[in-house]
């Protein structure tokens, strides 16, 4: 399995008009989103859609209204062809991981696509050795902390070499080692990286940034000026009692 696939140049998935909604409630409504840039990062208050908006493109879920596409392939509906499209890290690695063992979790994806049990073993052999985690493969998830089963997830995505890689707040929960670590790791990766972050610090360097705000595309463009908005809406929005109000 080589390290890097060729990713130059691939394109991203398009929302035109796209929108979610739960029992006629909208979550998300009207996104025009052509996703090319190498590094996306995504920001918006807590309850704005982006964790939504993130299952949505990998196709998690499918709109209620309008189209999510990812060249051919409608992305809810082609699980399979996502598969080396389209990866996602959660926040929570408990809430990804679902086999005992690392290499079991490991060597599922790489069944999903097709590779028999002999390769697999050894894909998930080598994927291990390249990252220094050699003696993790017959040890079970338990006993792995919060920051290696985090890891364990992405390793888990890289596998399979998807194009685009989502990341719904994958520094969360980290102590500053960790996060350390695994930023060098992001960074390092040939893929597309769509990142959701409540730190606009993380963003630096990115190609754009889309805040999202009430289930709609308030800004979208170049990452300093967007970063330096958002942080101004938020200072200005902590200068007030901006969390008194309550949710219909």
């Amino acid at each position: 399995m080589p390290d890097s696939p060729p990713f130059a140049d691939i394109d991203g998935p398009v929302l035109v008009n796209a929108g979610y909604a739960v029992a006629s409630r909208p979550i998300l409504s009207g996104l025009d989103l052509h996703l090319v840039e190498r590094r996306i990062g995504i920001i918006g208050r807590n309850g704005s859609g982006k964790s939504t908006f993130l299952r949505l493109v990998a196709g998690l879920i499918a709109p209620t209204t309008g189209t999510v596409r990812l060249g051919s392939h409608v992305p809810a509906s082609d699980r399979k062809a996502m598969l080396s499209r389209i990866g996602i890290l959660f926040q929570n690695p408990d809430h990804q991981i679902i086999f005992p063992t690392v290499a079991e979790e490991l060597a599922f994806g790489l069944r999903q696509q097709g590779m028999d049990k002999v390769a697999s073993a050894q894909a998930v052999t080598d994927l291990l050795a390249r990252h220094g985690r050699s003696h993790w493969e017959d040890h079970s998830v338990t006993a792995l902390s919060q920051g290696q089963r985090h890891f364990l997830c992405l390793l888990a995505v890289l596998a399979m070499q998807p194009q685009t890689i989502l990341l719904d707040e994958p520094f969360a929960g980290l102590d500053l080692p960790t996060q350390a670590r695994l930023a060098r790791e992001l960074a390092a990766l040939p893929q597309r990286l769509i990142l959701i972050t409540h730190d606009p610090k993380t963003l630096a360097g990115y190609d754009r940034v889309i805040w999202i705000e009430g289930g709609r595309v308030r800004a979208d463009g170049h990452a300093g000026p967007i970063v330096e908005a958002f942080t101004a809406e938020m200072a200005r929005l902590g200068g007030t009692d901006a969390d008194t109000d309550l949710t219909n």
